[in-house]
């Protein structure tokens, strides 16, 4: 599912006193199959964005656009593969079983007596038809296993007895169970180890691989970005200030840092040869900055041989 943004606004509280925009004419298109991430400070307008896909936040209605066309104004258009999320008769019922979204810390979503009916929750709620019991342990035996929990030792148990790493995995299969084709998480390694974020980035990559064509990860963790994605957009104050793969974006170290954005730590480490004189050119992965700094050290060992 492709999906395209196009002069995309949004304020908050809109014709109050409390009125916030949090997006300012936005227009992304992210690819079917890609693994992208969206960065930005907070309030940058990143997760108004995302709930956007899904519907959890309305776009203008068609009404509205024509209004904007006679007014003058850049028409906005959203859509999500074949849905037109400005269109009041879209069915949002089926986009949200092909768009599935875990929010930061879902684990703390978690609300069922037992982990086969928090799972199976979305999957009721989104099912077109009346579904039996063998057909609903089905999808949830495959929406666990792929998120490395045993069906017959976990399905019975309390969500609130399990452990914080199968909780967050429990959180995602309820999300994944309807096998769609985005997925989009807010900080999926969040609150994590750098072991736990290692396994939660391998469990995506794994689902990116044979369960959703397209993850959309928003993350401030700019080595995340680096090591896992193969575009990502930069988000400032309600505006896309660049749309580029993590090897482009991150040359553009200094401009991120005025911006009040890290880098990673390969970024640094290349600006700081830089400053003594040494020229790395890698894609800011860990493996790519390792093998460029080997392939110098060849390279000055054998000239001076």
């Amino acid at each position: 599912m492709r999906i395209v943004a196009e002069h995309l606004s949004y304020t908050y509280n809109a014709k109050s006193p409390f009125s916030a925009t949090a997006l300012r004419d936005v227009s992304l298109t992210i690819e079917e199959g890609e693994f992208f991430g969206i960065i930005g400070h907070t309030g940058s307008g990143k997760s108004t964005f995302v709930q956007h896909l899904n519907g959890l936040i309305r776009t203008p209605s068609s009404l509205k656009r024509k209004k904007k066309r006679k007014a003058g104004e850049q028409e906005t258009t959203l859509t999500v593969g074949e849905y037109d999320l400005t269109n009041k008769k879209t069915n949002f019922r089926a986009l949200r079983r092909h768009v599935g979204m875990v929010f930061q810390y879902p684990e703390y979503q978690l609300f069922a007596e037992t982990v086969k009916a928090d799972v199976a929750f979305g999957l009721k709620n989104f099912a077109d038809k009346k579904l039996t019991e063998e057909e609903i342990d089905e999808a949830v035996r495959a929406a666990l296993e792929v998120v490395g929990l045993d069906f017959e030792e976990i399905k019975d148990a309390s969500p609130f007895e399990l452990s914080g790493g199968q909780k967050r995995r429990v959180a995602i299969a309820g999300v994944i169970v309807t096998r769609p084709e985005v997925l989009i998480l807010d900080e999926p390694a969040a609150g994590l180890d750098p072991l736990g974020k290692r396994e939660v980035m391998e469990l995506l990559h794994r689902l990116h691989k044979d369960w959703c064509k397209t993850v959309i990860i928003v993350s401030h963790d700019m080595d995340e970005i680096s090591e896992n994605c193969t575009r990502a957009a930069v988000f400032e104050e309600g505006q896309v200030r660049y749309v580029l793969p993590p090897a482009q974006l991150f040359e553009k170290s200094d401009e991120l840092i005025e911006m009040g954005l890290d880098v990673p730590l390969t970024a640094k480490l290349v600006k700081l040869l830089r400053e003594r004189g040494v020229e790395i050119a890698c894609d800011f992965t860990t493996e790519g900055f390792l093998q460029a700094v080997l392939a110098y050290y060849r390279e000055r060992k054998g000239a001076a041989q």
